[in-house]
């Protein structure tokens, strides 16, 4: 691997680390994302939390935690990296959202993050899973469960859509890991006491 690839990487992890909810809770003045709602630095909880201050705070919050796995995998299109590396990029800046160096590694679910990831590796790829999370949510009114299946079915988009091995099995990683984050909002599924989380 080329010192400008592992470059890219640490740059990726550091970058992933930094934690848009927390960020956007201090300058609006609303209480720390971490010890409020559901305790989760994430754009769902800052809408819980933030009162009328709430969809703005979110919206900002989701679209920062998006950037963070769209622009360096965006980088690493751009510098013509091979297939797997692209990925393993976005990867590294999942990982830095899930486990932020700044943040004594507790972080978010990293919906917003792969998400970013997915535009980031293909316009239609991206657009295939955020239709499905917002179709899912406004039919069902259960974020966690509309972003566990958007999730879910990305490897699957990416089959169709790129057909690109290495990025079909890191993203399936990644879902699986998005999985395990939301263990606690599966748990309350299965006993029909999930709601907005």
């Amino acid at each position: 691997m080329e010192f400008q690839s592992i470059l890219l990487m640490v740059a990726a992890y550091f970058f992933g680390s930094i934690s848009t909810a927390i960020i956007v809770c201090r300058l609006m003045e609303l209480p720390d994302p971490r010890e409020g709602g559901s305790g989760n630095p994430g754009a769902t909880n800052v809408l819980r939390i933030g009162g009328g201050k709430g969809k703005k705070a979110a919206a900002i919050t989701l679209l920062g935690d998006s950037l963070k796995g769209f622009i360096p995998v965006l980088i690493a299109h751009n510098i013509g990296f091979e297939a797997l590396l692209v990925v393993l990029v976005g990867f590294v800046a999942f990982i830095g959202h899930l486990y932020p160096v700044y943040f004594k590694f507790q972080g978010g679910k990293g919906v917003a993050t792969m998400l970013g990831v997915m535009f980031g590796l293909s316009l239609p790829i991206g657009f295939a899973v955020v239709g499905t999370w917002l179709f899912v949510a406004k039919v069902l009114k259960v974020s966690s469960l509309s972003a566990l299946i958007a999730a879910l079915l990305a490897p699957v988009y990416i089959y169709f859509l790129a057909g690109e091995m290495s990025w079909i099995v890191v993203s399936l990683i990644m879902s699986m890991l998005l999985f395990w984050r939301h263990k606690g909002n599966i748990q309350r599924l299965m006993n029909g006491k999930e709601g907005l989380s």
